[in-house]
């Protein structure tokens, strides 16, 4: 493995119901890059992502965030769930469907963890959430419940919250699927935001301009199998493969 790498993924292949929907997966994501999953329904993109943090669990294959693997311990042996948690503290998940909890406030959904994962005082705790908030400009809302946000409001709070752990990975599963059209150009204004400040990031997406605009690397995956990684300009302009080539041209008819 490298000093540099964030994530490693190792052989990783997962199978639901006899299914395989991961094959053999190798993928390294260096310190500080942004890389795009790409494909098409069912290709297995959502499912590789959730193998990252150990929400999905894996039939064979290894996984390592930074240095330390995660969800098998050095006996081989699976990890308690405290080992777990202590690892994912270090890997932030933005869901598709924000997963804020209806009966606090913006401003409490973003303590919670800081208060009951970390431990921290509750002044502490707070100054960081607002300071979260601020950045992804909800702090005007730190006091409204989640019914009274819009799609696009309540993903920034959740970017909040992953981003008030102080983790060393951000996991996107399809973060503007859910939107209304004219909420995604707010949420991926953030994520911009924080690529150009060096959050490592891995964002399942299908927003083909966010990908090309913003990725180090994009990531191909067809029938669970990783079959094209490259830089952004090489991906959408010169792709290696025929089922890339195929993808892009049903998209916009530009390839």
């Amino acid at each position: 493995m490298s000093d540099n790498a964030a994530i490693t993924v190792s052989h990783l292949s997962k199978q639901f119901d006899g299914i395989e929907v991961l094959r053999d997966i190798d993928l390294v994501i260096n310190q500080g890059e942004v890389v795009s999953i790409l494909g098409s329904s069912g290709s297995g993109k959502s499912t590789l992502l959730r193998c990252m943090n150990w929400l999905e669990q894996p039939e064979r294959g290894k996984i390592y965030i930074g240095q330390q693997r995660i969800g098998i311990r050095e006996d081989n042996q699976p990890m308690t769930n405290k080992q777990l948690s202590k690892i994912r503290e270090s890997v932030g998940m933005v869901f598709q469907s924000f997963n804020l909890w209806p009966h606090l406030n913006v401003l409490q959904n973003v303590l919670v963890s800081l208060l009951h994962v970390k431990k921290m005082h509750k002044a502490q705790a707070t100054e960081i959430a607002i300071q979260q908030l601020e950045k992804v400009g909800m702090l005007d809302k730190k006091d409204s419940y989640p019914i009274t946000l819009s799609g696009g409001q309540k993903q920034r709070v959740a970017i909040a919250r992953s981003l008030a752990m102080s983790p060393d990975v951000l996991l996107f599963d399809e973060p503007t699927s859910a939107l209304d059209p004219e909420r995604v150009g707010e949420v991926l204004a953030v994520m911009k935001q924080l690529s150009q400040e060096g959050y490592t990031m891995v964002v399942v997406t299908h927003e083909m301009d966010f990908a090309r605009a913003v990725s180090d690397q994009v990531v191909f995956l067809e029938k669970g199998k990783l079959i094209e990684q490259s830089p952004p300009e090489q991906f959408f302009t010169q792709p290696k493969s025929d089922r890339v080539r195929q993808f892009l041209t049903t998209l916009d008819g530009s390839i």
